[in-house]
């Protein structure tokens, strides 16, 4: 449990675009308020977004503040006057948002820490800017720039403590995987408990931004030596991108079957859905942050698109992430989850391989590069598991900014 001068936290959120931001932020805010025990306020800009994650949620227009799980929600502050803000004993702000003006005028007389909650990055300079202070320009504040990362000097990766427990009885349980399948309306696809991609269809789940080039992967798919059954999570900005699926309606339900790829449209997941889905699957694209550190948690193997950036600085973040990640696995594996994640993110092997990888080029060419990883998927999986298991033995985001927060409180003393 938390420090009582540290009991009440205040989040803001703004939602850019996508779902990844508020993703990440309703996750930190209910683990806060559930695990530990504090009183959490979340302010987001986008209700009407926000809502897809966070369903029970109703429009700010009926009420100023509404309480959803244990978190209070909020409308982002706008024109307040000063005996209207309340501000916490912890404050984060997310991914740069900014803070509003009236709030950091507020915050001032008060004795609060302000955490800068950044954006998940394996780069080598994250654990050197990570926990360091910035002080304002004009007021006597002090902000924190808090990193999430993959190693024990930054701030953790986000990871509910009952999460691994959860996707263990999901694996273990015939019956609950029955049951989240006939919640989507599907039959189970592969009622199995092993990969066996010589007898077994193989499961996909694809969730991906628009520049990626889905239509050479189902062309791939499709052409496959086993049958391949791809999941789709509706995202409204695929709709453009079914060149190849020419017949394919892009309607909630959809069944599409070409040569040995079959392609279900499932309707927008919940988060604790969508969880599922990545434990039910074989192989999974995920995206951005969210997905990306559920599909770690998985277990499963996974292909991650992060997102675009001008003078391919994705490229930059990505070879850092694979570096970290895959520095235990062979060189065989290390050259086959390269290659793949650079085929997806739009790269040139030709111009991106490592140079200690050149060897490995032809082998895992962009034509075949699919084939390749299906083929590897049972080495893929037991790496994958074992790194969710390395991973998961330190501690995560939530506990790691309590802990965090309670030692600046201390020496604040």
């Amino acid at each position: 449990m938390s420090n009582h001068k540290n009991n009440r936290w205040d989040i803001f959120c703004k939602i850019v675009d996508n779902y990844g931001d508020i993703g990440v932020c309703w996750r930190l805010s209910q683990q806060l308020a559930h695990e530990h025990h504090l009183q959490v306020r979340l302010f987001i800009d986008d209700f009407a977004t926000a809502s897809k994650i966070i369903s029970a949620l109703d429009s700010p227009s009926t009420q100023t503040s509404q309480i959803v799980n244990g978190v209070e929600i909020c409308a982002w502050p706008t024109g307040l006057i000063e005996s209207e803000i309340d501000p916490a004993d912890v404050v984060i702000e997310t991914f740069g948002c900014t803070l509003p003006d009236e709030y950091i005028q507020q915050i001032q007389p008060y004795d609060i820490i302000w955490i800068n909650l950044e954006y998940l990055s394996a780069e080598a300079w994250v654990s050197d800017f990570h926990a360091k202070p910035s002080q304002h320009p004009t007021l006597a504040i002090t902000k924190y720039f808090f990193f999430p990362g993959f190693f024990d000097d930054t701030g953790g990766l986000i990871r509910e403590e009952n999460l691994r427990v959860a996707r263990d009885a999901f694996l273990n349980s015939k019956a609950l995987q029955k049951e989240f399948w006939q919640k989507l309306g599907l039959a189970d696809p592969v009622p199995r408990n092993e990969i066996d991609t010589a007898k077994n269809s193989v499961k996909i789940s694809l969730f991906c931004y628009p520049q990626a080039d889905i239509n050479s992967l189902f062309l791939a798919l499709m052409k496959s030596h086993q049958p391949v059954i791809l999941f789709l999570p509706f995202n409204g900005k695929i709709a453009d991108l079914n060149e190849v699926l020419t017949d394919f309606k892009l309607t909630i339900g959809d069944v599409l079957h070409k040569g040995n790829l079959t392609v279900h449209l499932l309707p927008f997941l919940s988060q604790a859905d969508y969880d599922r889905l990545l434990w039910a699957c074989d192989l999974n694209f995920v995206r951005g942050e969210d997905s990306w550190i559920r599909a770690i948690w998985a277990g499963k193997p996974f292909i991650w698109q992060p997102y675009l950036q001008a003078e391919d600085v994705h490229i930059n973040k990505l070879d850092a992430f694979l570096k970290a990640y895959a520095s235990n696995a062979s060189a065989d594996v290390q050259s086959l989850l390269h290659a793949s994640h650079l085929v997806w993110s739009g790269n040139s092997l030709k111009n991106s391989q490592p140079a200690d990888e050149a060897g490995t080029q032809d082998e895992y060419a962009e034509s075949n590069v699919w084939q390749s990883l299906i083929n590897h998927l049972p080495t893929l999986q037991t790496y994958t598991n074992k790194q969710a298991n390395a991973l998961a033995m330190q501690p995560d985001l939530a506990t790691k900014l309590v802990i965090f927060s309670e030692n600046l409180r201390k020496n604040k003393v």
